[in-house]
């Protein structure tokens, strides 16, 4: 007889999760308070681990990847409006592979619900709201939102995967108060309608200045997605009146035309992402039958980059230990948590440092960070130099005296510089 578990959210770490159980010979049925699967979503960078998380799960060839050639250009804007070569996300070690959040869930999708291997049972408009933990085995009380019907089920195992306010964790462990550390720091995530004006379609463009920063992520064969995000002291207000005034608000002042096209993209976007920054910081990830994974469990924060990365592994892990240890569902649990904890625990250090990178937190910061881009970008304008001369001669490219016919790299039309003002000043998730 096969057993059985019940997990809480149909996001990365959710399916991951379900595909790791029917991998280790589990019943998965996965409950979704959403009436339907999300789509689209903001940009993502799938780093090696998560890759190879994705092979794993054999998802790897249903994800489709967005990566401009070399990692696309990537610009940073000055104070005065000019922009200059920079790194963007992708350039960083390893490679990572460019997506957007709805790209890892339909491959995860594919996964659960397509040909070759056993389906598993998806319920939307569902939520859990009780939990009953015993020696025999869970207790959910489970609600169907549509109707407000409640019942009850048994299961062998609770997986919480519903995010970082994670109602299994709530209902399981304690307030998210707990656990939630607050980094005094706000993000809007959107899928923009089209490129800044006058760069490539594929650039990524970055405006980060003391406290604010705006991002734009350059894909390959889709519109570029947007980054907001800057730092306040006080969370609760920034939940308060129209979100759109407050962003356009934060970033008076920066009058650059990367601010300017993402705050009108804003305007235009059918949803968006709202939220306040935290990590979540738990000392054990299980308690008897209900785990946490994701998110829920760990949250790394966009700044570390490693979200959807940690998530698929951390599915990936519970399948192996679950088959590892089938007789022993805390010996099982024990060895993923510790297998886990030492690289999540270092990107929870790390994601402060990378904090800076995304919008650093002073004038201070602001020039280093600055400095350190510049240093990058010429040291990867070498390399790639270095690549270009390295390569083999097309034949169809000799000129008459022999040598190849070298064609200069053009540059991009840049916008008319336009010169800054001075930086203006600076409880729960919110969609649109």
């Amino acid at each position: 007889m096969h057993k059985r578990a019940l997990v809480v959210g149909l996001g990365i770490a959710g399916m991951s999760a379900a595909i790791g159980l029917r991998a280790a010979g589990w019943t998965a049925v996965i409950v979704e308070r959403a009436p339907e699967r999300r789509r689209g979503g903001y940009f993502i960078g799938l780093m090696p681990d998560g890759r190879q998380a994705a092979i794993d799960l054999g998802v790897a060839d249903d994800l489709h990847v967005r990566n401009p050639p070399d990692g696309g250009k990537a610009w940073e804007l000055g104070r005065d409006g000019n922009p200059t070569p920079g790194l963007g996300f992708l350039h960083q070690s390893g490679r990572p592979a460019a997506v957007v959040r709805g790209d890892i869930e339909a491959a995860l999708w594919q996964g659960i619900t397509g040909a070759g291997g056993e389906h598993v049972e998806v319920r939307f408009a569902t939520t859990l709201v009780g939990v009953e933990d015993g020696a025999g085995g869970v207790g959910a009380v489970l609600e169907d939102i549509t109707t407000g019907h409640e019942y009850r089920e048994y299961f062998d195992l609770v997986v919480g995967a519903d995010g970082m306010r994670s109602s299994v964790r709530r209902m399981v462990f304690g307030p998210h108060e707990d656990y939630m550390t607050n980094w005094n720091a706000m993000i809007c995530a959107f899928q923009l309608d089209g490129q800044v004006p006058s760069y490539g379609a594929q650039d990524s463009l970055i405006s980060a200045r003391a406290g604010r920063a705006a991002w734009v992520f350059g894909f390959a064969d889709r519109a570029p997605t947007a980054l907001l995000t800057y730092r306040t002291a006080d969370i609760t207000e920034q939940f308060t009146g129209d979100r759109v005034e407050r962003l356009r608000s934060v970033f008076s002042g920066m009058d650059d035309p990367v601010v300017r096209h993402v705050l009108d993209g804003l305007e235009r976007a059918p949803e968006f992402l709202f939220d306040s920054v935290h990590q979540v910081k738990m000392p054990r990830w299980s308690k008897g039958r209900v785990v946490l994974v994701g998110d829920a469990a760990w949250c790394l924060n966009l700044y570390s980059g490693m979200g959807a990365t940690s998530a698929l592994r951390g599915g990936a892990a519970l399948g192996r230990a679950l088959q590892d240890e089938p007789a022993d569902l805390s010996a099982a649990l024990a060895a993923w948590e510790s297998g886990l904890r030492p690289s999540i625990r270092a990107h929870q250090r790390t994601a402060r440092i990378k904090q800076q990178m995304f919008v650093p937190s002073g004038r201070v910061a602001e020039a280093l960070r600055s400095l350190l881009l510049r240093l990058g970008a010429a040291s990867r304008g070498r390399r790639l130099a270095r690549d270009r001369d390295a390569a083999p001669v097309d034949k169809r490219c000799v000129g008459v005296a022999g040598g190849p016919r070298r064609r200069r790299l053009g540059r991009p039309n840049r916008p008319v510089p336009i010169r800054a003002g001075r930086p203006g000043p600076v409880t729960g998730p919110e969609r649109r």
